[in-house]
């Protein structure tokens, strides 16, 4: 990230100014109600940027930040209005499931249909939506299964060592140029795109920022470790088929190599990871703590809701003709905007 992006709306404003100067005491905010946080522009903008301090930080702003005990309250406040949505959208209900059929309850949630991006991308998608696609997923997959890791010092035992085998695999298995968002780094170049992490910030709408806050509401609080278990196993689950498509409209449109690569890595890699995930992660929690099944289906459940969403926001501005972004990407004139289309 080059730079901050601009605020929209009276939090994010207010956390942008702060986070321009020295650590110190944010002002009394108590953040009104919205109507839909999980699509509100400021909310997420300002709970993406609380959260962005747990990972690589924000650029010109001081690192004492992210445990700035001010910051943290305003940031739970956020969290507050955001998980009771969640929870309003996908009602969290107790469910007593053995840990031997657990893989079996999230291969239901899994088989559950929604809005099908990928087969849009693969079939008909211009190439500039195709861009537009990359720049929304920049937001998670530039720090690719970095969320998913703080469930690692959560475990213990087999799901733990399960964990970090498909973790490992995620980061290249020691290989810093196979690092899977280093691949999506290099698919974004191939396309024209900057691939510099948060280079594109400012233009990716809450409805895809939401998605990827999600993760790290559950990665960060102890309490959510079932959560981010169940949103790990059914994301590997419901990967190859959609990551075969999206490598297939990439060719459909010319692109070959580095453009695919990342997208043909997940096709094989995540057929590997979904039992891991499935049976011996998110299984091997539930043996260990029982209590803990209902948590896991939630965490996969509320995946499914907000990736339907943000599929559904871009094939509906799509076929309505219009951008999905916040604002429009640099026109690419050495490209042809008009491709075939596959049936």
């Amino acid at each position: 990230m080059r730079q901050l992006p601009s605020p929209r709306g009276s939090v994010s404003e207010l956390l942008l100014g702060a986070l321009a100067g020295r650590p110190g005491e944010l002002p009394p905010v108590n953040p009104e109600r919205v109507a839909d946080p999980l699509a509100d522009e400021d909310l997420n903008l300002s709970l993406y940027l609380c959260y962005e301090l747990h990972y690589r930080g924000l650029p010109g702003v001081d690192d004492r930040w992210e445990w700035n005990p001010s910051l943290l309250r305003l940031r739970s406040l956020l969290e507050e209005q955001f998980e009771e949505a969640l929870k309003d959208a996908v009602p969290l209900r107790k469910e007593a499931v053995a840990s031997d059929q657990i893989d079996v309850a999230l291969r239901e949630i899994a088989a559950q249909e929604g809005a099908s991006l990928s087969s849009y991308v693969r079939g008909r998608a211009t190439l500039e939506q195709v861009k537009e696609f990359l720049v929304h997923r920049s937001a998670y997959q530039l720090k690719e299964a970095d969320p998913h890791c703080w469930a690692i010092p959560r475990l213990h035992g087999a799901p733990k060592a399960a964990l970090v085998e498909v973790e490992a695999d995620e980061y290249g298995g020691g290989r810093p140029d196979w690092i899977h968002a280093e691949l999506f780094g290099r698919a974004m170049r191939a396309l024209g795109l900057d691939p510099t992490y948060g280079a594109y910030l400012e233009l990716i709408p809450a409805v895809t920022l939401a998605t990827v806050n999600q993760m790290s509401l559950f990665g960060l609080h102890r309490r959510w470790r079932g959560a981010i278990v169940g949103h790990l196993a059914l994301f590997e689950m419901t990967s190859s088929i959609p990551n075969r498509r999206y490598a297939d409209g990439l060719r459909r449109l010319g692109f070959t190599g580095d453009a695919t690569l990342f997208f043909d890595e997940h096709v094989e890699a995540d057929a590997v990871h979904e039992n891991l995930a499935a049976v011996d992660v998110a299984g091997g929690l539930v043996s260990q703590t029982p209590a803990l099944s209902s948590s896991v289906l939630w965490g996969a459940r509320t995946l499914n809701f907000l990736a339907d969403r943000w599929a559904s926001h871009l094939l509906d501005r799509w076929a309505h003709g219009k951008g999905s972004l916040l604002g429009d990407l640099d026109p690419d004139p050495g490209q042809v905007a008009e491709p075939a289309v596959i049936t």
